[in-house]
């Protein structure tokens, strides 16, 4: 769909899903390989535009326009020297190595574009992760998901509708637009902060028959603790900081059902809110699931040697959440962070050189920095980690900062950087002439 023709005497590359991991890949590849025409290089996606996923709960509270940070696939490939595939992978023949590509249908069912196969010689499979409901009654059919800009937009719209009505009324009833998200992980406390910023502004803005007062935000974790699994500090000044913000954090509480009311825990509580939104847990997406007879773990994770490639076909790769690459020197994988498909895009690319070149493969080594999560305007906590300073906690504005440059950090890789200081200064007057919150 952009870029040049493919041909058939050079190495077919190809990578499908165009996250944070796979949109890096295949840029560099791109800028490298396909510009001096070493490759034909190719992104499939199921999408048309990109939006750092970490910053979906920002587009869901609506402090944050998601037309003004997303990235149009088209543009990229065609700045890059790249080829944009529109379409969802539905299919892998490993045989004649062909990624098979569902029909994509528009909202009148009218067919759009017809089923297809895309050849490759080299594929890198880069299809993230989305929320793990663990078969619990109710959340599919009741609760919202925060795994796609599409998703985030349709809570932002529920939100909105709810706040709108309620003002029209004279104000909310009992309930009425009262949010239970379930995940104590950064997705969860990440949106409470901002929908607490959220209700504030959208009083200020003229919807005062609403008070801030009047929305309870619920946060229910499973574990006794928040952010399990990293430091205790950094759980006990996230939880200090949800309460200043009266997020009421139930901790330890694992939910059983899902209803239109409410959300019922193991302990026989209910909690009743009006928007349930499911932040517990993820997987890789169910296609993957023993696909082409490549191996998988119980979450759907294509299960990878240290170099990245597949255990059963070492023309297939796979970074970013929807892997399963041990972390070496741990008896556990490397967890699902954004620092780690960074970094697995960047050996997967010198792989793939080393690979064409005929030379011995590298294996991956999992650095971990450190775990920052960002509470909105109020507040940000975080450790950075360093082989000179051991794990260091940083709270407030330096955490901020930190926080804010892992964003930067994506938008070099893919723009570099004359680009990326234009669009930091189209931000600061975009930001001063428009409202602080999404009003439609």
């Amino acid at each position: 769909m952009a870029g040049s023709a493919t041909d058939a005497s050079r190495p077919r590359i190809v990578v499908v899903g165009g996250g944070a991991g796979g949109l890096e890949l295949v840029t560099r590849l791109g800028r490298s390989l396909g510009r001096k025409r070493r490759a034909d290089v190719a992104l499939i996606d199921s999408t048309r535009t990109h939006l750092w996923k970490p910053l979906l709960h920002e587009v869901a509270a609506g402090t944050m326009d998601s037309h003004d940070d997303e990235l149009d696939y088209l543009a990229q490939a065609s700045e890059n020297h790249f080829r944009f595939v529109l379409g969802r992978m539905d299919g892998l023949d490993r045989e004649s190595r062909l990624v098979r590509i569902a029909p994509m249908y528009n909202a009148r069912g009218e067919e759009v574009m017809p089923a297809r196969a895309e050849p490759y010689d080299v594929l890198v499979m880069a299809v993230g992760s989305v929320c793990n409901d663990f078969g619990i009654p109710g959340v599919a059919e009741h609760c919202l998901f925060l795994d796609t800009m599409a998703q985030a937009q349709a809570f932002q719209n529920r939100l909105l509708e709810a706040y709108l009505h309620a003002h029209a009324t004279g104000g909310p009833e009992e309930g009425q637009l009262d949010v239970a998200i379930v995940g104590g992980g950064a997705t969860g406390i990440e949106l409470s902060a901002q929908l607490h910023q959220a209700t504030r502004l959208l009083h200020a803005y003229g919807l005062d028959k609403v008070k801030p007062s009047d929305i309870k935000i619920h946060l229910i974790e499973a574990s006794e603790s928040l952010l399990p699994g990293l430091p205790g500090r950094l759980s006990s000044a996230t939880l200090a900081a949800l309460r200043r913000l009266d997020v009421e954090v139930l901790l330890a509480h694992r939910v059983v059902e899902v209803t239109r009311e409410g959300i019922s825990t193991h302990n026989g509580r209910f909690i009743p809110a009006a928007l349930r939104v499911w932040a517990a847990g993820i997987k890789a997406p169910d296609f993957l699931k023993d696909v082409a007879g490549l191996e998988t773990n119980r979450i759907n994770q294509l299960i990878v040697t240290p170099t990245l490639q597949t255990t059963r076909d070492s023309a297939i790769f796979a970074l970013g959440d929807c892997c399963a690459c041990q972390w070496q020197g741990q008896e556990k994988n490397v967890p699902p962070r954004a620092q780690a498909a960074h970094q697995m895009a960047s050996l997967v690319l010198k792989n793939i050189n080393r690979l064409l070149a005929g030379k011995p493969l590298q294996e991956y080594r999992y650095q971990d920095y450190g775990s920052l999560v960002s509470l909105g305007k109020y507040s940000t906590v975080g450790n950075l980690m360093g082989n000179l300073m051991g794990s260091v906690m940083i709270e407030g504005f330096i955490a901020r900062l930190v926080y804010l440059s892992l964003y930067k950090m994506h938008q070099l890789a893919l723009f570099g950087g004359a680009r990326v200081s234009l669009l930091m200064l189209a931000n600061f007057f975009r930001r001063r002439l428009r409202p602080e919150i999404k009003l439609h």
